[in-house]
């Protein structure tokens, strides 16, 4: 009886120190991630910032599942969702809707004809700051363009594409864009008259 107690707790052991192993070994792989998925932000007026979205960068309305039982919109592009929710207290808004500091919380969208964009800008009447990175040492210039959506959210637009991608550390593998621009574009009209 004593022989079979500790084979079995010679197996326990060994299965303890296995599964540690593999413990260890999962707290080294990078997690399986594949891409952003989304940008979630509270609105005040989901309205005027559906029209803001879908008119100035040109987002696409989606479904959203329809359990959620709170106001909202999700919209889709450039292999990005952003989300927009009801808020609920306004003071977790921007203090400044007219405030714009590059320095400050953003999100960012490649594009690749500034000056197209510039001038969507302006015929939309949207204030902007506009700001030029130039690294010198490896050849690079980046344009941005710094903007606020209704509920004063900046929004860069650059031609960051320009700038080299170095890691400087990294606790593993990474994934690189290889290329920056290959978008599969879909004719939302064709779908949307296919599924009539």
């Amino acid at each position: 009886m004593q022989k079979k107690e500790e084979a079995n707790e010679k197996i326990a052991t060994k299965k303890e120190e296995e599964e540690g192993k593999g413990e260890e070994e999962n707290k080294n792989n990078p997690p399986p991630l594949m891409a952003l998925n989304h940008v979630s932000r509270i609105y005040k007026n989901l309205k005027e910032s559906i029209d803001f979205y879908t008119e100035v960068l040109r987002f696409v309305s989606i479904e959203r599942p329809h359990a959620f039982d709170f106001d909202g919109a999700w919209l889709f592009n450039y292999r990005v969702g952003i989300h927009l929710l009801q808020a609920k207290e306004e003071y977790r808004l921007p203090d400044d809707p007219n405030h714009l500091d590059p320095n400050d919380n953003h999100i960012s969208f490649q594009c690749e004809n500034m000056e197209e964009m510039k001038q969507k800008l302006k015929d939309l009447n949207i204030k902007y700051k506009k700001r030029i990175v130039e690294d010198v040492e490896n050849w690079t210039k980046i344009d941005q363009l710094f903007f606020n959506d209704p509920d004063g959210f900046m929004i860069e637009i650059c031609n960051c594409e320009n700038l080299k991608l170095v890691p400087i550390g990294s606790l593993g593998k990474i994934k690189l864009p290889v290329d920056r621009h290959n978008l599969l574009e879909i004719n939302i009209n064709s779908l949307v008259s296919r599924n009539s």
